[in-house]
């Protein structure tokens, strides 16, 4: 194993979803041939349980903030921000979950002349993390930009090759099994980042417990843990991840690896 998939005769998939499905249901093939759990086969360490952000969607500060209060035992909670609003946003999530620990996710939503000012803004509230600020595609201005919170690039970093532009904009990678095309691409930018010097993040896409399965192996470790996928579904694949508040543990092999 190790490899990117490819099929015989044909170009090899570009880092996606499709590629993800693929490069992780091989690994999971090898592991049930081989009798041996992924973590195994890849040489890495066992994993163990991980505490998960847990994800407020896009609303009103109002809205936000309820249900901030209705998760306010929660230990981390990831604000999903657009730009105007935002630091009502965030005050109203502060004030009913004061003893949570506070990310927010920009989503490429604002301009350079925020970047600044809202990351000073949102220090005073404990922020800890802004996640792309910027669109991907104007994001050079971040290198000149004081913050006093870690910046970390999600949109702007697909897989290991899009790291050397990012070091000097950024202070840590978001990685997603479905930006990278797998957990082959992804443990190669884990390994990538790490050297670099910049802080990992793991996140996904809203999803079941099979794709969130792989990307507990890349998690193991980093500063930012968002595997939430599963509590935000009405339901979950059978033999889901087990989830205790905000604290995951690894998969067993009747879902992965």
């Amino acid at each position: 194993m190790g490899m990117n998939p490819t099929v015989q005769g044909l170009a090899p998939l570009p880092p996606g979803a499709a590629r993800n499905a693929l490069d992780c249901a091989l690994w999971d093939l090898d592991a049930k041939k081989t009798g041996q759990p992924v973590w195994r086969l890849a040489g890495l360490a066992e994993p163990g349980p991980l505490v998960t952000a847990y994800t407020l969607s896009l609303d009103t500060p109002e809205a936000m903030g309820a249900d901030a209060k209705d998760n306010a035992d929660r230990p981390l909670l990831k604000m999903k921000l657009m730009g105007e609003g935002d630091l009502d946003r965030v005050a109203a999530v502060r004030e009913n979950a004061p003893g949570a620990r506070i990310i927010v996710d920009a989503n490429e939503g604002w301009d350079a002349a925020m970047v600044e000012p809202f990351s000073a803004a949102l220090s005073e509230y404990g922020v800890e993390m802004i996640e792309q600020p910027l669109p991907a595609s104007d994001d050079s201005s971040l290198a000149q930009c004081a913050h006093p919170i870690p910046v970390c690039a999600d949109e702007s970093c697909h897989v290991s090759g899009d790291l050397g532009a990012l070091a000097a904009r950024y202070d840590m990678v978001n990685i997603k099994l479905d930006k990278t095309g797998g957990l082959t691409e992804a443990l190669a930018l884990r390994a990538a980042a790490d050297a670099a010097g910049l802080s990992v993040m793991v996140g996904c896409m809203i999803a079941t417990s099979l794709a969130m399965a792989p990307a507990v192996l890349v998690a193991q470790g980093a500063q930012v843990v968002d595997l939430d996928g599963p509590l935000l579904l009405a339901k979950d694949r059978p033999d889901g991840l087990v989830y205790d508040g905000s604290t995951l543990s690894p998969p067993g092999p009747a879902l992965w690896g």
